[in-house]
Parts: C-alpha cells; sequence; structure tokens
C-alpha cells in the first residue's frame, strides 16, 4: 500500500484566488456605496436593493478571501489532508448570506410597493448602466480563473458580481418604465426590486448546492474518473483496477485505489508496481495531490 504528497501548484491557485477576491471587494465596496447614495438622492429603491446586494457581496469577497487563506496552509499535526475544506465551507457561507439577503430584501420591496413615493431620478440609470458593465467585466474574469482551478468558492464569488449585473439590468428596466409610465407607474422600480430578489435567491441557491455537494465528500463528476482508471490500468503488471475512490479537497483532488496484480509476485514487486500507478495517476492530472494504492491478488491472471 502506498500513500505519497505530489508537489502540485494548488498554494499558488488558492493565493491567486485570494488576490481576485480581495480586487473584487474594492469594486463592490465602491459599487455600493454609490448605487445606496443614488438611490437615497434619486428616490430609487430599486438601486438602494441593489445597493445591499452590492454591500452583501462585500461580505462575501471577505469571506470567500479569508476561506482561500485558510485552504492554502499547508498539512499540520491536527489536519493531515490539508486545509481545503475551507474553501467550500467560505462558498456555504456566502451562499445562505445571499439566500437571506434575498429574503429580506423581498419583504422591503413588497411593502415599498405599497407606500406612496416620489418617482426615480433620471441619473440613477446611469449609475446602473456603469454597474452592469464593471460586474459583467468582473464576473468574465473570475470565472475563466475559478472553473481553471476547479474552485468552488471563486465560482461563487464570480456568480456573484453575474448575479449583481442582472440585479442592475432589472433595476434599470424597472426606473425607465418609472420614468417613461409617469405618477401612474412610479412603483415599477419596487417591483423591479422584488424580481431582482427573486433572481438573487434562485442564484443562491445554485451556489449552495456544490459547495454542500463538496463538504458532503460527493464523487466528483466528469472525466477523472475514467482517467485515473485508465492511468493505473496502462501499469505493466496492473491486471484490474476495482474500486475508484475520490474525493475533492479544496483545489485538490485525493484517490483510494484497489489494484489487482498476480498473487504469485513478491512483495517488493508489488510495492514497485504500486509506486508506478500512484506517479502515473498523477503525471496524468496535476490535481491529484494524493494517491492511496491497494494492491491485491486479481481474481483471474490473464
Amino acid at each position: 500500500m502506498v500513500s505519497a504528497q505530489h508537489p502540485h501548484a494548488s498554494v499558488n491557485n488558492l493565493q491567486t484566488g485570494a488576490r481576485i477576491a480581495l480586487f473584487g471587494l474594492a469594486i463592490n465596496i465602491m459599487l455600493a456605496s454609490v448605487k445606496m447614495l443614488a438611490g437615497f438622492f434619486g428616490n430609487a429603491y430599486v438601486l438602494i436593493a441593489d445597493g445591499i446586494e452590492s454591500a452583501m457581496d462585500v461580505g462575501g469577497s471577505i469571506v470567500i478571501w479569508g476561506g482561500l487563506k485558510v485552504a492554502a496552509r499547508p498539512p499540520d499535526r491536527t489536519h493531515p489532508y490539508g486545509h481545503g475544506k475551507a474553501e467550500p465551507i467560505a462558498a456555504v457561507i456566502v451562499a445562505i448570506g445571499v439566500l437571506a439577503a434575498a429574503l429580506g430584501l423581498a419583504i422591503q420591496s413588497v411593502r415599498e410597493i405599497f407606500l406612496p413615493h416620489h418617482g426615480p431620478a433620471p441619473y440613477t440609470l446611469v449609475v446602473l448602466i456603469v454597474a452592469v458593465i464593471v460586474k459583467e467585466f468582473l464576473y468574465r474574469y473570475v470565472i475563466r480563473f475559478g472553473r481553471s482551478v476547479e474552485s468552488t468558492a471563486v465560482q461563487t464569488d464570480a456568480w456573484h458580481h453575474r448575479t449583481d449585473a442582472m440585479t442592475s439590468i432589472a433595476a434599470f428596466i424597472g426606473i425607465s418604465v418609472a420614468l417613461v409610465g409617469g405618477e401612474a407607474w412610479q412603483s415599477a422600480d419596487d417591483w423591479a426590486a422584488l424580481f431582482a430578489c427573486a433572481l438573487i435567491g434562485t442564484n443562491g441557491y445554485r451556489l449552495l448546492r456544490p459547495a454542500l455537494f463538496e463538504i458532503m465528500d460527493t464523487a466528483p463528476r466528469g472525466k477523472i474518473v475514467d482517467s485515473v482508471r485508465n492511468a493505473a490500468a496502462a501499469v505493466p503488471g496492473v491486471i484490474d483496477v476495482e474500486k475508484c475512490l475520490i474525493r475533492k479537497m479544496g483545489l485538490d483532488f485525493y484517490v483510494d485505489l484497489h489494484v489487482g496484480v498476480n498473487g504469485s509476485i513478491s512483495v517488493h514487486e508489488g510495492h514497485e508496481i504500486a509506486h508506478q500507478v500512484k506517479a502515473a495517476i498523477q503525471q496524468g492530472d496535476s490535481r491529484i495531490a494524493d494517491v492511496l494504492v491497494h494492491i491485491e491478488p486479481a481474481k483471474a491472471v490473464t
């Protein structure tokens, strides 16, 4: 049975993800402040709600940054497998915060619909146009990196930016209707805020599921299982590959593999085959941090 750690770039990726989260944090602070001030002075509750959503993103970016920083810590005596679980835990915290924000904003939006207020100011549309452009750019930049390293937390942060852009679009439509329709349509921005809350809640649920799956060690999907099996089966001396268990820890994957070999070979030969299997698997995918290979006598030698 062989287990060995494999040098990889996950720590650098986690640190890069943390820097991206800080960059998003700075942008969110600026946008949240501008939106809430413009919404307050421009009589647009939907813009205030949008600003609150951006403020939630500030908290989300801080949590994501903290989770990635903790996940980047090396293994220690109390965490021999590293601190990778901090990454999906951060994603869960942020997703729950998004759902809570959606509920709170929805309740206030319903209240605003039935309260008399002045129509929104035209300049609030300019604020929203800038917000949509900035947030869509951030989404595309962050999601590209998050997908390349398969980081649940970074992708959660990216979808925060996309959600913020979507709520800003809804706010733009609502304010435009209120401005064009006049006094009879002054509550259009409040209805838009309610629609934005539905979008926020949907995305919160969408972000929560994969993070929970990762914490529960749900088997990864995709080609990784087949590639691990194929790499092990191609090693000389391997007759069959039985169990192949894979779990994700942060940005890394851990493999537990049962390999069948000729039962008449020596322990030394079996040990060498295990080393070769481990090396073949890790060479095929740099994301695999550790491989535990169990050598067993094959049921039938062919």
